[in-house]
């Protein structure tokens, strides 16, 4: 990380409050937690207790802890596993939903020098056995309700049960926080390895560890939240954008409040009585948002939020505009990857301006455009997205790598950028779609559909065809109205080329989405239709 970076990082975390004059003292603690616990999440709330040691850290269910109280916690955990085992190098699987113990256990971890796997609840039991044997996991930290998943996992497993609603058998991680810390620093800089989707095929690990402060402002440069305020984490802790945020509000000693269960209106509540300034969400969630009746969101006070921050799959450009015109003009949205980690954001003038667009490049962040043939292509056309920045992964943990071109990684999608240096993704590079001679992305057409105001949500892919080569296939889950296949292949033949028009039109009653919120599209064909 070069002077110039290092300014312009430290810039923007000024701008933000996070550099704000505090006691020498706390200060000290400050310093004193980053030697000791480098840049994980236990360096980051030992920090926030150094500094503001009884101001509120984490509020969910159960209640609200001190940032005292969860640095003192997360080293009575990572004690309680180390007298079982848990050492460094050690790999730990967490299967959590959003409360506290998911952040307590990340701390833990990294207090023990343990590499963290963050499980995908969404898993299926023997999905999940065969990534825990892919990654050497030996403990687990999970909630009870997914007790049954580990059913084929590895018999010597240390097990450790998360939340709870009944009496459990297992140890468990408030049995653990009632140990005796006695903590030394541990050799081994403990990774956190994200798993891919699974969307298009068997999860992977993607490895990662953050070292500097570059990342966070580069986030912090497209995304405007602010040192202390109050954050709303929906979007899952074991996705890289809920994750993220968890990292991002560590830095800003912000508030947290995390609930394990999405609902919208309970959302909204959640806004008001904490007066929340940011909201992490995916797009579905969104849109749940906006199908609660109108009077039900007005009697909602959601002033205090600034920021509604949105990733993890593509936003059509209608909903963003809906949204906005329903809760103002506070969305920004980023795009990135599991193995890139963030490129762009698109602030809510680039969302009006632009409706669609994956938004502008992050501070410290390249992109290149290539053709098949590895060239740049020129503005407007469309080519192989590959991004470079401070926190690409290092490789799949299983020895695969995504492309690489130079020190750039591929993001897996295809895009274009405008006349405003603006980025469109046009869609994956290996769902192109090719009727006829003619390239179709799914993404124009799903969009497209989004916007007919019978159509609640589409998703479109490519078939098997003698002809064409490849027909496309529209799977629509219909709002409110009649409609029929005609009048949707008419909608779009109005508005789309002939060979973008889908050949076959499949009503069903909701589109099949992983834990967060993406379509996983080769489960459509089996969906029966409503």
């Amino acid at each position: 990380m070069g002077l110039t970076s290092q300014f312009a990082a430290i810039r923007v975390l000024a701008g933000t409050g996070v550099t704000k004059p505090a006691r020498p003292d706390r200060i000290l603690g400050m310093g004193l937690a980053m030697i000791r616990w480098g840049f994980t999440p236990a360096a980051g709330w030992a920090a926030g207790a150094a500094r503001y040691p009884n101001e509120t850290a984490i509020i969910d269910e159960i209640g609200s802890m001190t940032f005292r109280e969860v640095d003192q916690a997360s080293s009575a955990i990572a004690t309680g596993l180390a007298e079982r085992g848990v050492c460094d190098g050690a790999s730990v699987g967490l299967l959590m939903r959003n409360s506290r113990w998911m952040p307590l256990a990340l701390s833990a971890a990294a207090k023990v020098g343990a590499d963290v796997v963050l499980l995908n609840t969404g898993f299926g039991s023997r999905q999940l056995a065969d990534v825990m044997t892919r990654e050497g996991i030996s403990a687990v930290i999970y909630d009870a309700e997914f007790a049954g998943l580990l059913q084929d996992a590895p018999q010597d497993l240390l097990r450790v049960v998360g939340w709870h609603d009944d009496p459990v058998r297992q140890v468990t991680v408030k049995e653990l926080a009632e140990t005796t810390p006695h903590l030394t620093r541990p050799h081994h800089r403990g990774r956190q390895v994200i798993l891919t989707s699974g969307t298009t095929g068997t999860p992977k690990g993607a490895s990662r560890s953050v070292e500097g402060i570059e990342p966070a402002a580069a986030f912090l440069s497209g995304i405007p939240l602010k040192a202390r305020g109050t954050t709303v984490i929906a979007a899952p802790l074991f996705h890289s954008w809920g994750l993220a945020h968890l990292g991002l509000s560590l830095l800003l000693s912000s508030t947290l409040v995390l609930r394990r269960k999405f609902d919208p209106e309970s959302l909204l509540a959640l806004i008001e009585d904490h007066q929340a300034s940011g909201l992490v969400v995916v797009p579905v969630m969104m849109q749940r948002m906006l199908e609660l009746e109108e009077k039900t969101r007005k009697s909602y006070d959601l002033s205090s939020l600034d920021v509604v921050a949105v990733s993890g799959s593509a936003l059509p450009g209608e909903l963003s505009a809906r949204f906005m015109d329903a809760f103002g003009d506070v969305v920004y949205n980023l795009y990135g990857s599991t193995e890139v980690a963030y490129a762009t954001v698109a602030s809510p003038q680039d969302l009006r301006e632009a409706p669609g667009t994956a938004g502008r490049l992050l501070m410290g962040t390249t992109i290149k455009l290539v053709n098949e043939s590895g060239d740049e292509v020129p503005e407007g056309e469309v080519g192989r997205i590959f991004v470079g920045n401070p926190l690409l992964f290092t490789g799949y943990t299983g020895g695969e790598d995504k492309a690489r071109l130079g020190d750039l990684v591929a993001s897996g999608d295809l895009g274009r950028f405008d006349k405003q240096g603006r980025l469109f993704i046009e869609g994956r590079d290996d769902e192109m779609i090719v009727s006829g001679g003619e390239n179709v992305f799914p993404g124009e057409v799903e969009d497209l559909l989004s916007d007919h105001p019978h159509i609640r949500e589409a998703a479109v892919v490519g078939a098997p065809d003698e002809k064409m080569g490849q027909r496309l296939v529209a799977y629509v889950v219909t709002g409110k109205g009649a409609l029929s296949a005609d009048e949707v292949k008419a909608y779009v033949k109005d508005r789309l080329a002939r060979h973008k028009v889908p050949r076959d039109v499949h009503f069903i009653a909701e589109l099949p989405r992983n834990e967060t919120g993406k379509v996983v599209k080769r489960k459509l064909e089996a969906l029966e239709q409503p």
